[in-house]
């Protein structure tokens, strides 16, 4: 059984978010709040397995309840979030603090709306209900990371980085795409499970971070050698003819149950990209990118998969460790070093202190690899 606390100001939310959640028979919730500090009170008091967090709220909002639960008694939270590109930067700072997902939601219909959310938010809940967290080691100072002009050695043995992800998809992206050198010499194409509104506001904090640039993909443009295309939310990223290089389609049709669809991704650049390209599979719940990856693995690409301790969710990985497609499985923090190494070959050595990546983010705009001298 899953316990909840369901925190909302909005007395009518919090009612039907319970009885939404306790429709489900192996989900129970346990308390709620209307307030931030009522919710730290209560995640102290009951210990829940999981907390659903709206963010705005009066006197301690969200972000500070989840500040405070994060520090003292660190469960798995799931944001509520509104649609809007407020909302979404919001959420995107939420998850960054330690929240593990978010929900969005529109109440333009009062309850029509919420139920839609129904099935998505109990099996969020119910996955996360079996996580357990502890509190986070303190961030390391951040420190600039320098790296030669041949950071590859000239030697490139793929084409094309593609990443599916889903549920934790967001934390993991900040934990390999800002540690990738500033002269990648390959374009990066990245599938994250993600409303429209949310992927522009993501993109922006990447390439922040990041050394090299990070955009939300644009329907027609020619993908370019160090740069990453974050797919739109609610369409799907693929790859169609062009010169010199396959330019990015975006499209909304298709028999995909999520969007943006990995295996629309994975299965463009297996065609585009024979024998050339690397795919890495992140968290997430489902399967989605399975029927993909087996596409690029039969064109003679490479696998990477993320290993069940390190996901939040080990869905979409252990559909393709299990269907024997992964060439590597690995643990988050390695992964940043294998996707070089792939695609570089073994003359590219990562910089000893990418090992602080086991540790946590650090939010290091430059973060490199250097070539062995």
């Amino acid at each position: 059984m899953v316990t909840v606390l369901v925190v909302d100001d909005s007395a009518f939310m919090r009612n039907v978010l319970s009885k939404m959640l306790e429709s489900d028979p192996g989900v129970k919730v346990v308390g709620t709040a209307g307030d931030g500090l009522e919710a730290v009170e209560k995640a102290a008091a009951l210990r829940p397995d999981v907390i659903t967090m709206d963010v705005e709220m009066p006197g301690m909002d969200g972000i500070e309840a989840l500040k405070r639960i994060m520090a003292e008694n660190p469960v798995p939270v799931i944001m509520l979030s509104s649609q809007t590109s407020d909302g979404a930067r919001v959420t995107l700072h939420a998850l960054e603090l330690g929240a593990m997902d978010f929900v969005s939601k529109n109440l333009s219909d009062s309850s029509l709306d919420i139920m839609k959310i129904k099935g998505v938010l109990v099996e969020k809940v119910k996955h996360l209900g079996q996580k357990k967290l502890f509190p986070r080691p303190a961030r390391q100072p951040q420190r600039e990371v320098h790296v030669p002009a041949d950071a590859c050695g000239g030697r490139i043995n793929a084409d094309i980085v593609a990443i599916g992800t889903s549920t934790g998809g967001p934390k993991s992206l900040q934990q390999i795409i800002p540690f990738l050198p500033r002269n990648f010499p390959v374009p990066v194409l990245v599938s994250q499970h993600m409303p429209a509104n949310f992927t522009k506001p993501f993109a922006e904090r990447l390439d922040q971070l990041s050394a090299l640039d990070v955009k939300e993909a644009e329907h027609g443009e020619t993908v370019r050698s160090g740069v990453v295309y974050i797919a739109p939310g609610g369409g799907h990223m693929s790859l169609s003819c062009g010169l010199p290089r396959p330019a990015i389609t975006i499209s909304h049709g298709g028999d995909f149950i999520y969007r943006p669809s990995v295996d629309a991704l994975m299965s463009s650049v297996a065609l585009y990209f024979p024998e050339r390209s690397i795919g890495v599979i992140l968290t997430g719940m489902g399967n989605d990118g399975l029927k993909g990856l087996e596409s690029l693995k039969r064109a003679g690409g490479k696998v990477i998969a993320q290993d069940e301790k390190t996901c939040v969710i080990y869905g979409m990985p252990r559909a393709v460790v299990e269907a024997g497609l992964a060439d590597s499985v690995l643990p988050l923090g390695e992964i940043p070093e294998a996707i070089v190494k792939y695609v570089c070959g073994p003359y590219c050595q990562p910089d000893p202190r990418i090992d602080r990546l086991k540790d946590g983010l650090t939010g290091v705009r430059g973060g490199n690899y250097n070539s062995p001298t």
